[in-house]
């Protein structure tokens, strides 16, 4: 397998923190993904495409959508910058619709799975998608404990797809990062771990280390 990717997840209420994280990631990063949240499809509300929209960022970037109703956000997101949307299979009646309406913006599309949803639940659609997002926590707020049990679900995936991307999401962190890297994960997505450790830059060198020293 090729060499595993960290990237940064961003997740914020707030407008200010927000360019804060940015500017801070800009440093050591390339890309990144936001974390936008609704407030019903889990607790917790984040920042807009409007906030994303004013930073002015030369990052390259994806929405990872923790929302009902994926499809009313993709024109925003489009205005904005994103070059991939990701949402969650469980958060719409019709994910081949929304796959087709984010493709029609010039999109990449990738698709998420809670914790507890079956990998197999998106066997009919993994290829229509650019990658799959395993989620390794309950999603909605930074810290929140890491699910171990989703990283068999992940090498079963890998095996029924060897060419598949595969993401993992949620609570990964020094101490876990090895096992994620060798449960055949192409992308590791960290936020707390480097957004709330006090030297970000040297947290992601050391992270990003770790995912790929040979096992």
């Amino acid at each position: 397998m090729n060499r595993i990717r960290v990237l940064p997840a961003i997740l914020t209420d707030d407008p200010k923190k927000l360019a804060e994280m940015v500017r801070q990631v800009e440093t050591f990063a390339r890309q990144a993904q936001f974390d936008i949240m609704d407030g019903s499809f889990v607790p917790s509300r984040s920042i807009t495409w409007e906030d994303i929209a004013r930073l002015n960022t030369a990052l390259t970037w994806e929405a990872h959508l923790m929302v009902f109703r994926p499809e009313d956000y993709l024109d925003g997101f489009r205005r904005a910058g994103a070059s991939r949307i990701v949402f969650h299979y469980e958060a719409t009646a019709d994910p081949p619709r929304v796959i087709r309406e984010i493709r029609a913006r010039g999109m990449g599309a990738s698709l998420a799975l809670n914790p507890e949803t079956p990998a197999g639940a998106v066997d009919a659609l993994a290829r229509e998608v650019d990658s799959v997002l395993f989620l390794s926590v309950r999603p909605g707020f930074y810290g929140s404990p890491f699910i171990p049990e989703v990283l068999g679900k992940i090498t079963h995936f890998r095996r029924a797809y060897p060419l598949m991307e595969i993401g993992i999401d949620g609570g990964v962190k020094e101490s876990n990062i090895a096992i994620v890297a060798a449960s055949g994960v192409n992308v590791i997505f960290v936020g707390s771990a480097l957004l709330l450790h006090p030297r970000p830059a040297e947290s992601y060198r050391r992270l990003l280390s770790l995912a790929n020293t040979p096992r």
